[in-house]
C-alpha cells in the first residue's frame, strides 16, 4: 500500500532556491501592492545599488527639470487644479507632527518621479499667510499703505524666496555632493527648495504673528523678562526650522549620515545664551530693522541747509 503525502495547506509551485534566484538577492524595501496592482513607483528598478534604499520610479517614465517645472508652472495659473484642502493639512502637521508631511513626498516619488511637490497651492497658501500676518507689522510698527505693502514685498521675495534660494542651493550641493550613498539618483534641488518652505510656515508663525502681538506689551521694554521672552521666539523658530529641515533629507532614502543637519542647534542655543548675557533684545532689533526697510525715509539722516 503505497504512501499517500500528507496535506499541508500549500499549494505546490515553483521554487526558487535562494542561491540562484535573482529575486531573492534584491533588497527591496517597499514591496508591490497586495492588491495585484503595482504602480511604476512601487518599488524601484532603476538603482542597482545592493546597498541602496530603492524609491525610485522605472527610467521609463522619468522626467527632466524642465518639464517637472513647466508643470508646475501651469498648475500655478489654473486655481482649479490646486489642492488647498491637502495644503492646509499640511501647514497644520508642520506645526502638531512635522514627520507625517514627509511621508507623503515618499509616496511621490513613487508615483510620479519626484519628490518635489507639483502641486504650487502650498505656495500660494503660504504667500496668503505672508499677506496677513504682515498686518498684524504694520500695527506693530504704525506701517503707512505704502509701507505695509514695500514689507510684504520684502517678506515674499526677499525673507521667503531669495532666501530659500540660497539654502536650497547650499544644501543641494552638499546633499549631492556629501551625503548620497547611491550615485544613480541625486536629490532635486525643488525638493530643496520644498524642505525651505516647509521649515519657513512655523518660522512665520512665531516671528510674523505671534511676536508682533506680544510686542507692544511685553516685549518693547528693557527689562530681562522682554529680552527673555523675545529671544526665546527667535531661538524656538530657529531650532524648529533645523529641525523641520533635518527630517527633510533624513526622510530622503538615498541620503545617509543626515544628523549632521541638527549640528546648528548646538551654536544656536550658544547665541542665545550669548544675547541674554549681553541683555541685546532680538526682537526689537529685528522690528527696528524692518521698519528701517518698509519706511527708509523715516530713518534717513537729516540735513539741514546752511
Amino acid at each position: 500500500m503505497s504512501s499517500q503525502p500528507r496535506a499541508t495547506g500549500v499549494q505546490p509551485g515553483p521554487s526558487f532556491s535562494p542561491t540562484t534566484s535573482p529575486i531573492s538577492q534584491r533588497n527591496f524595501r517597499y514591496e508591490p501592492a497586495r492588491s495585484g496592482y503595482t504602480s511604476p513607483g512601487g518599488y524601484s528598478t532603476y538603482s542597482t545599488s545592493t546597498t541602496a534604499d530603492r524609491v525610485g520610479c522605472l527610467t521609463a517614465v522619468r522626467m527632466s527639470a524642465f518639464a517637472k517645472l513647466s508643470r508646475f508652472t501651469r498648475r500655478l495659473v489654473h486655481i482649479r487644479q490646486m489642492d488647498f484642502e491637502f495644503a492646509l493639512w499640511q501647514m497644520l502637521y508642520l506645526l502638531i507632527q512635522p514627520s507625517k508631511v514627509y511621508k507623503n513626498f515618499i509616496y511621490r516619488k513613487r508615483t510620479k518621479d519626484q519628490f518635489a511637490r507639483d502641486d504650487p497651492a502650498f505656495l500660494v497658501l503660504l504667500s496668503l499667510s505672508l499677506l496677513f500676518s504682515s498686518i498684524f507689522y504694520a500695527y506693530a510698527l504704525g506701517l503707512s499703505k505704502t509701507g505695509f505693502f514695500t514689507f510684504f514685498l520684502w517678506s515674499v521675495f526677499v525673507d521667503c524666496i531669495a532666501v530659500g534660494v540660497v539654502i536650497a542651493t547650499i544644501l543641494w550641493w552638499v546633499s549631492n555632493r556629501f551625503l548620497r550613498k547611491v550615485r544613480d539618483q541625486d536629490v532635486e534641488w525643488g525638493y530643496c527648495f520644498d524642505v525651505h518652505l516647509n521649515a519657513f510656515f512655523p518660522m512665520l508663525i512665531l516671528l510674523h504673528v505671534i511676536v508682533p502681538i506680544l510686542y507692544p506689551t511685553l516685549i518693547d521694554s528693557p527689562s530681562f523678562l522682554s529680552v527673555f521672552l523675545g529671544n526665546t521666539f527667535w531661538f524656538l523658530a530657529a531650532c524648529y526650522y533645523v529641525y523641520i529641515t533635518f527630517l527633510g533629507y533624513t526622510a530622503l532614502p538615498i541620503l545617509h549620515k543626515t544628523q549632521y543637519f541638527l549640528y546648528p542647534i548646538s551654536f544656536i542655543f550658544m547665541f542665545f545664551v550669548a544675547t541674554l548675557t549681553a541683555g541685546w533684545n532680538i526682537s526689537k532689533t529685528a522690528l527696528y530693522f524692518y521698519h528701517s526697510r518698509a519706511e527708509p525715509h523715516k530713518f534717513a539722516p537729516q540735513h539741514n541747509g546752511l
